[in-house]
């Protein structure tokens, strides 16, 4: 889900700029509320285990690639304001140090993949699982289905970031200055990859560490906002 460099416009890829620079400095401020200072090497690792997963990148037609992001499992440890920091940072990384995702499009990227998956799956786990226990099933189900969720509600956004650009930045002759695929082409480009592949690779991430944790380590599952 990483957009490359020349694939958004500065019409797009400013904007996201201009949204995510202050919307990581409120998310940074709303962390250290509600965080202790001894769960901040979680933050970290969160970080490190979405930079290594998103590093297993498979190209789609239409300019980008698919993966899982991890973005939920840390929403569900750690809250979906931390998540946004953790993927961020791992995002922010990759395109300076690695050429994974454009510089032009970090902003594009870390809102698509920080924000989106993070907040909506935080919050579709949070609906199903309800008030159950930690240990019921319906926790890692719950996790299951807001990784699945997350990750293909994100994917159609980039689809339609990439999709709009032929109709907002093409030349005088009409030919399309950045990504060159209509919203018929780079929506179901990565509306279908996500959903029967990679979404499935999130969802299935999502639910093992959450039943894991079930078992090894509880607390974990009750950090953000205690025993939901």
């Amino acid at each position: 889900m990483h957009i490359p460099d020349g694939y958004l416009s500065p019409q797009t890829y400013v904007p996201f700029y201009a949204v995510m620079i202050p919307y990581l400095g409120i998310a940074a401020r709303k962390v250290g509320k509600v965080l202790r200072s001894r769960h901040v090497p979680l933050l970290a690792l969160g970080a490190a285990f979405s930079f290594v997963i998103m590093m297993f990148n498979v190209p789609i037609p239409g300019g980008t690639t698919g993966h899982a992001v991890g973005g939920v499992i840390v929403a569900v440890i750690l809250g979906p304001w931390a998540a946004s920091i953790a993927v961020s940072i791992a995002l922010i990384v990759q395109a300076l140090l690695f050429g994974d995702g454009g510089i032009t499009a970090i902003g594009a990227n870390c809102f698509n993949m920080g924000v989106v998956i993070p907040f909506v799956g935080y919050y579709t786990y949070k609906l199903i699982s309800g008030s159950s226990e930690i240990t019921s099933t319906r926790r890692w189900m719950a996790g299951a289905i807001a990784g699945y969720i997350g990750i293909n509600v994100a994917a159609v956004l980039a689809g339609i970031e990439l999709g709009i650009q032929p109709m907002i930045a093409s030349g005088p002759d009409g030919h399309p200055l950045y990504a060159p695929y209509p919203l018929s082409v780079a929506v179901p480009a990565m509306a279908i990859e996500h959903l029967i592949l990679f979404g499935l690779v999130e969802a299935l991430v999502t639910a093992l560490i959450i039943k894991y944790l079930q078992k090894a380590d509880q607390s974990l599952l009750t950090i953000y906002g205690g025993d939901r």
